[in-house]
């Protein structure tokens, strides 16, 4: 039995997390400021000995004995990380800092759940590691993206200056149960729409890409990337490679969900990336790792839970 800790614990992917990771017989601790995270994503798991629920910001230091910590804590859809820009980038620096700190001082592995979003508007496609990125260090999605990118030169020269364990993953688009109806991202905006027959909104004309993982997909790669011992720290790509446009994926919830709702297009926001594929060959290699859940029953699964949360708050 391990302890472990994950920041954002209550959150859409730090819930999941949760739940596999006491499922194997380990010892959680799940720590949220409750932000962007629900007590209702882990409120099943609370009468479970091994699991502790505690409220806490990461911006603040936070004491305790643990084996290993997933660092997930930070909103991740641009309505929430931009409703308080400075409060974002403290989560991820602060945070980080504080993190790593406490890593040091137990001699924990911690894992940092980066992003995409260090990529930028990528130049080069699909986006690999070794790629620096193409980003707006004054945009407003700055706060997040920019946070991230200094997020791992913290964890790497923790590494080098301290010897701390870590591990560094970059998430793609992720979705499944748990997420947020109100979060902004492009699956639950869609789904949320369709079930409701409501206009289904694209913001530019469309052609934009994004390649979506299950949810399931990757917690498998975040604890295969925890527990790897071959000397291997990341950063590495964790998501699915299929890409397809937004306006395709747009009639595919229409058509999963059997919905009346028509397309509409707004104007593309600033700094939104036109293109998002991970290459995972480094992730194939080094961990094993692929995803395997296919987008429709992915999505059927999805759509199911959106459908009862819609249900139950009627």
């Amino acid at each position: 039995m391990k302890r472990i800790l994950i920041t954002g614990g209550a959150g859409f992917i730090g819930s999941h997390l949760s739940e596999r990771l006491l499922n194997e017989g380990n010892e959680v601790i799940c720590l949220d400021n409750f932000f962007t995270g629900s007590k209702n994503n882990i409120r099943h798991l609370i009468g479970n000995n091994h699991f502790e629920l505690v409220r806490h910001d990461i911006t603040k230091e936070y004491y305790a004995e643990v084996d290993q910590i997933y660092n997930l804590a930070c909103p991740a859809s641009p309505p929430h990380y931009q409703y308080n820009a400075i409060k974002t980038i403290k989560t991820s620096i602060l945070g980080m800092i504080n993190m790593l700190g406490l890593a040091k001082r137990c001699k924990a592995t911690v894992l940092q759940a980066s992003t995409s979003e260090v990529y930028g508007d990528p130049k080069i496609h699909p986006q690999t590691e070794d790629y620096w990125g193409n980003v707006n260090p004054i945009g407003i999605r700055s706060c997040y993206d920019e946070g991230k990118r200094c997020a791992e030169t913290l964890a790497m020269d923790y590494y080098r200056q301290n010897k701390v364990d870590i591990r560094i993953i970059r998430i793609f688009n992720t979705y499944g149960p748990n997420m947020d109806p109100n979060d902004g991202r492009v699956v639950s905006n869609f789904i949320v729409q369709a079930l409701q027959n409501q206009d289904i909104t694209i913001y530019g004309d469309g052609t934009q890409t994004r390649s979506f993982c299950y949810v399931d997909d990757l917690v498998d790669g975040m604890i295969k990337m925890m527990n790897n011992k071959s000397g291997f720290i990341g950063p590495v790509n964790l998501g699915n490679p299929s890409e397809r446009t937004i306006l395709e994926f747009a009639k595919l919830i229409i058509k999963l969900t059997n919905s009346n709702s028509k397309i509409i297009h707004k104007p593309l926001p600033g700094d939104d990336p036109v293109r998002r594929k991970p290459d995972i060959t480094l992730a194939k290699k080094e961990l094993g790792w692929e995803p395997k859940v296919d987008i429709e029953k992915g999505l059927l699964k999805t759509i199911e839970y959106f459908e009862k949360k819609i249900r139950d708050e009627k």
